[in-house]
């Protein structure tokens, strides 16, 4: 959920500088532009007309004229603006840059450290002397990774699947590169499994750029699901998991679908899972919060490191709370 809101919350503040520079665009040509349905960017527009600066009233708010023919900017509340920062800011900045060039894929290296160079030669005293920090090599696999994407090109990789423990090679059409829980994947169109599919970089054990254009689906790249790392795909195990009422809680903090819900109030829910063993471990730490009603060896895992947790307590004389699984 938390990668959904950053991918809007980034598109909503490059959206006002796109649009001041092209006034009267329609929404469908802005919408393929930024990667989005013409639903969708209807609704990010609603949105960024409540936009704007402390006040929150006429003059402070950003100002928009739009219909699906056209669309314009008519007060952009200062985002056209140059910023200026303060030290804190700053610090701040270079901290989230220097973190950010260090996930391959995510940035041009060459050109983040050059933004880092011009930030430390801002805030720095006039007396202060500046250590230029060497530029990291970037991988060749990402770098084949991130021309391809620049030049809208088919890519062929080689990776390697940890859900299903092997390496297989495929051809992709790439959509963008995305962070998730501190991982840069590379999101594309997999012509192998016909589906939106994410690839963590560090896996990608080989890329090719294909001369042929990358052809994603017009519906793929708007495709919000696509950001979960579980996703339906009947390769994968699937938990069936009862929660109680007073867990319900869980479904919005963790990759699960709800498949029903129960007069008691529990919630029946399905959740995909790669290895049995994080598996139990995750639903260990519910307690009995959250009851496991299938596969039959994710039960019987879950129930064996219970038991085995129950007599380490017996043996150590403290008192553990059952396991139902």
């Amino acid at each position: 959920m938390s990668s959904r809101l950053s991918l809007r919350l980034s598109r909503l503040l490059n959206m006002v500088p796109y649009l001041l520079a092209h006034p009267g665009i329609s929404a469908a040509e802005a919408a393929a532009e930024l990667g989005v349905t013409t639903k969708q960017l209807m609704s990010d527009l609603n949105q960024l007309w409540m936009c704007g600066l402390p006040g929150y009233g006429p003059g402070d708010l950003i100002d928009l004229s739009f219909s699906e023919e056209s669309i314009e900017v008519t007060f952009s509340a200062g985002i056209d603006r140059p910023l200026r920062l303060t030290s804190t800011e700053a610090t701040a900045l270079l901290v989230a840059l220097r973190s950010i060039v260090e996930m391959p894929g995510m940035v041009d290296p060459t050109a983040a450290h050059a933004a880092i160079a011009k930030i430390e030669s801002a805030i720095a005293s006039t007396d202060a002397v500046v250590t230029p920090a060497a530029v990291p090599v970037e991988q060749p696999v990402v770098a084949t990774v991130r021309a391809a994407l620049a030049d809208a090109h088919a890519l062929r990789l080689v990776y390697y699947s940890a859900s299903r423990d092997e390496v297989s090679e495929r051809i992709v059409d790439p959509i963008r590169v995305v962070l998730v829980d501190n991982n840069s994947y590379l999101q594309a169109w997999c012509r192998q499994a016909e589906g939106v599919r994410l690839f963590r970089f560090d896996r990608i054990e080989d890329a090719t750029e294909l001369d042929e254009p990358a052809r994603p689906p017009s519906h793929a790249a708007a495709d919000a699901a696509a950001l979960d790392l579980f996703q339906d795909d009947p390769d994968v195990p699937l938990a069936r998991l009862r929660l109680r009422a007073d867990y319900a809680w869980v479904l919005d903090q963790y990759p699960m679908h709800r498949i029903e819900s129960r007069p008691d109030g529990s919630i029946e829910a399905g959740m995909r899972f790669a290895s049995a063993e994080w598996m139990a471990r995750l639903l260990l730490g519910f307690g009995t919060g959250v009851t496991v009603l299938g596969p039959p060896e994710l039960v019987t895992a879950v129930r064996d490191r219970a038991d085995a947790a129950l007599a380490a307590y017996a043996a150590a004389g403290l008192p553990g709370e059952t396991e139902s699984a």
